[in-house]
């Protein structure tokens, strides 16, 4: 037995050491690795952050943004759609080697991936019927009421804290809680402040308003929307952050922002 004890003990320890020595050459690959092209994954359900054209091409908010840094950087880029729920097991598998798509920078996220600096910050807003007969954000006021919300999303966790009495309904896009809002069927939904206002610009928005916006609060909605990144991938992450910083002081970054926005997106 005590044969069998060691042996598999010295097993487990070359094993460890193996998967250490992976792990640093991982590490050290990054270093080393032109990233000459970039594999790039996004969404492509979250207008007009990122949505699919017509003919099936990523566009939006945060493509442009991405083909700015990419354009900056001086790096290939290739675009991958991603359904939400399943984008950070893809990046970790290394389906895309950075994920674009208004993923907030949250402390449970970084247990799992790494993030840029943000490329921008926009509040969590609620919006509800014209005629609805709520009139605040106060808990009491949404005791009993069904609001819709995407899934595994800042804005279903801020629904949670701020309206605890609600009835949060969770779908796996923003546009299938908006058919079921403008049909009648919630009482409110909650999303980011742009994307809730770009959609009341809209034929199929013009059921609803803006009730308001909830407290920035940072252990919810994190500092911003960042590019999400495999540990380790260092290199990658300072050309990210390097780039942002560049297309914002010479002017990029305004241009795209204007191309979707009547106010300054990146926040303080």
């Amino acid at each position: 037995m005590m044969t069998k004890f060691k042996r598999s003990l010295a097993a487990t320890v070359a094993v460890l050491g193996v998967l250490s020595v992976g792990l640093g050459a991982a590490q050290a690959d990054d270093s080393a690795k032109d990233w000459s092209t970039i594999r790039i994954g996004s969404e492509g359900a979250y207008p007009p952050f990122n949505f699919l054209s017509p003919s099936g091409e990523l566009q939006g908010f945060d493509i442009d943004i991405a083909k700015a840094l990419c354009d900056h950087m001086k790096v290939k880029c290739d675009f991958v759609a991603q359904d939400w729920d399943g984008a950070i097991p893809a990046l970790q598998n290394g389906k895309f080697d950075a994920f674009i798509a208004s993923m907030s920078i949250t402390e449970e996220r970084l247990k799992q991936i790494d993030f840029t600096n943000k490329y921008y910050n926009t509040p969590g807003a609620l919006a509800v019927a014209k005629d609805s007969t709520i009139a605040d954000l106060q808990p009491a006021s949404f005791d009993g009421k069904t609001v819709g919300v995407q899934g595994s999303t800042t804005h279903a966790q801020a629904v949670e804290k701020f309206l605890p009495d609600a009835d949060e309904k969770v779908y796996p896009t923003a546009e299938e809680y908006q058919l079921d809002m403008a049909n009648g069927r919630l009482d409110g939904v909650s999303d980011d402040i742009v994307v809730l206002s770009k959609w009341l610009e809209s034929e199929a928005g013009a059921c609803c308003k803006i009730l308001g916006s909830f407290p920035a609060d940072e252990a919810i909605y994190g500092k911003g929307a960042g590019i999400g990144l495999r540990k380790g991938d260092e290199k990658l992450k300072k050309m990210f952050n390097d780039a942002i910083v560049a297309i914002r002081a010479d002017g990029t970054y305004k241009q795209i922002q204007d191309k979707y926005f009547k106010f300054d997106v990146y926040g303080k």
